[in-house]
Parts: structure tokens; C-alpha cells; sequence
């Protein structure tokens, strides 16, 4: 009989059907597993292990390796809403796959809450979480720009370098996946190259989640005194410019309106936000990457028709928008 994934790690850490009190699959991701397991001794876990297939974006290749690199260098921030690595495994050729086991964060998601929370409590918590965020962007890495797990090559000395890669992966990814986009991939890749002397403003790899989008922010607590219960999720972070951030922060919205996020930030980071036309410009940038990860990304994970359709109508003229930012903006 065959072992699912998370029995098997489950297994090889010494944890048997008589070790559970419980477990349960969390809904809500698109990549990976992601289990619950509570131990008949009290520890409370989140298990995660990649899909079986391989045919993802360039960028997501040993992606767990990203997760780990993020709760271990968040974990410097002393922050407690991040979950801390139990047990790790990151070679593929193990017997167990990869995988990480990681404590479990108090907390639904944030967007499940929406309906519930009044003004304010949504102002205090804009306001948490944007001191959380810039704590985490003051945690510098000592390797370089770029994905750790290090999918599109070796990390790089500048910003410029590692972010055309990011830019020039996913564009061959569209083109390899037939993807529909609102312009030609040539067109995309000349309006990216207009901005890209902008990123050598960016002298310091920050630590950025990059996927801070309300789905992966956990609030807890009763009725009146919610507060952020966990940061999770953190398997598409990047060494890179802590503005990029604000773009899954403020999905489809406008950072420079999140007046209580900003203030918090402002409260904890080195280098609060100023929306010059420079960073105007470089949010452009970061935001055409994500857009083009959401349009490309619905062929291999094989949405179907409608949901393609869907995605197409929200995202495909927000990304012409970006790249008409990056390549008509003035100083």
C-alpha cells in the first residue's frame, strides 16, 4: 500500500498513527500540501510538501528551499507571528522527498475575517502588520539578489542582474506555455529594459515575503482585540527591493493610500516608504513580474477555461498599465 507524502514524513520523524490527536489538509494554497498535524503530546505542526508533478514556472524549483531561508532569517527579527522550522529535508533524492515541518500560527486568513471586522479593527491591523513587514525588511542577506533556492542560476551581485533574470524567466515560461498576453513577449521584455537602470538604486538585498496578499496573513483573537496571529507562506521570498513588498501588500490597490500600513511600517523600518517617481517607476517593474507569474502560471497548473478567462480579465490590463508606467514615467 502506498505512504502519501506527509505520512512518510510524519514516519521518518518518529511519529506514528498513535502520535496524532489530529490532522488536517489546509485549503487554500495552489502549489504545495500543506497538513496540519496536532501531536498527542501538545506540539502543533503545519507540514508541507510539494506536488508530485513538475511542470511549474522556471522560478519554482525547490521552493521549500525559500521557505526555510525565510522563517530562519525572519526568525532574527524576534517577531513571533513567524513560524519557527521544526525539521527540514531539502534534497529531492531523499527517501522522504523534501519537505518542512514548521509550529503552527494561531489564526484564520485574514480575507476569511473580512466580513467580521469593523474600521477600526481593520486600521490596527493594517497597522501590525505594516510594523511586522518592516521589521522583516531589515534583515539583510549575505549572499546576494535573487531566489536562494537559486532555480534561474547563482544569486547575483546587483538588483538589476537578479531581477532581469526574474523578468526574462518568466517571459520564456510564457512563450514555452503558450500563455496568452495582452502584448508580445518582445514588446514586454523592451518596456522591462526601459526601467531596469532604476534598479541599480537598490544597493541592499531585504528579505521580501512577496506574497503578502491577505490569504497568507493569519489574524486571531475575540471580536474587538483581533490581532496577526502568523506570516506564513513564505516560499516565493526573494533577496531584493523591499518595494517590491508593496505589491502583493496593496494587491490591485494603492500602497500610497494604505495610510495605516505605511505608518506602522514607518515605525519599525530603516528606510520608510517615500513614492518618489523613482519608486513609482520600480513598483511598475514589480508589478508586471507578478502579473506575468499570474497570466503564465494558468496553463501549468491547468485552471481551466473559466478560471484562465478570469484571471485574464482582472490581471491582463493591469499589467498593461504597469508597463505603460515603467516606460511613460517622468522624473
Amino acid at each position: 500500500m502506498s505512504v502519501d507524502a506527509t505520512t512518510a514524513v510524519l514516519e521518518a520523524l518518529g511519529v506514528g498513527s498513535r502520535g496524532i490527536a489530529s490532522r488536517e489538509t489546509l485549503t487554500g494554497g495552489t502549489y504545495n500540501t500543506v497538513t496540519r498535524v496536532v501531536l498527542t503530546d501538545g506540539r502543533d505542526w503545519v507540514v508541507k510538501t510539494p506536488p508530485g508533478h513538475h511542470a511549474g514556472l522556471s522560478y519554482e524549483k525547490r521552493l521549500l528551499t525559500n521557505e526555510v531561508t525565510f522563517y530562519a532569517s525572519a526568525a532574527a527579527t524576534g517577531d513571533r507571528t513567524i513560524p519557527q522550522v521544526v525539521h527540514s529535508e531539502l534534497d529531492p533524492g531523499a527517501p522522504t522527498g523534501p519537505y518542512v515541518v514548521m509550529t503552527a500560527r494561531p489564526g484564520l486568513p485574514w480575507h476569511d475575517f473580512a466580513p467580521q471586522l469593523t474600521d477600526a479593527e481593520n486600521r490596527g491591523l493594517r497597522t501590525e502588520f505594516g510594523r511586522i513587514v518592516g521589521r522583516l525588511h531589515g534583515v539583510t542577506g549575505a549572499a546576494g539578489f535573487g531566489y536562494p533556492a537559486e532555480p534561474l542560476g547563482a544569486m547575483s551581485p546587483t538588483w538589476r542582474e537578479a531581477f532581469t533574470g526574474m523578468t526574462d524567466a518568466v517571459l520564456a515560461d510564457a512563450e514555452g506555455f503558450g500563455a496568452r498576453l495582452p502584448r508580445p513577449a518582445g514588446q514586454i521584455r523592451e518596456a522591462l529594459a526601459a526601467g531596469a537602470g532604476l534598479l541599480d538604486e537598490v544597493t541592499r538585498p531585504a528579505l521580501v515575503h512577496f506574497d503578502l496578499w491577505p490569504g497568507n496573513i493569519l489574524v486571531t483573537g475575540p471580536t474587538g482585540a483581533r490581532r496577526i496571529g502568523g506570516v506564513v507562506d513564505g516560499e516565493r521570498m526573494f533577496w531584493g527591493d523591499p518595494v517590491a513588498e508593496l505589491v502583493s501588500v496593496s494587491l490591485f490597490g494603492r500602497p500610497e493610500e494604505d495610510t495605516e500600513f505605511l505608518a506602522g511600517y514607518a515605525s519599525t523600518a530603516a528606510e520608510p516608504f517615500v513614492f518618489t517617481a523613482s519608486v513609482r517607476r520600480r513598483l511598475g517593474l514589480y508589478r508586471a513580474y507578478l502579473y506575468l507569474i499570474m497570466l503564465t502560471e494558468t496553463v501549468p497548473r491547468g485552471l481551466g477555461a473559466e478560471a484562465a478567462d478570469r484571471t485574464w480579465r482582472e490581471v491582463a490590463p493591469r499589467l498593461v498599465e504597469a508597463l505603460d508606467e515603467v516606460t511613460s514615467a517622468r522624473e
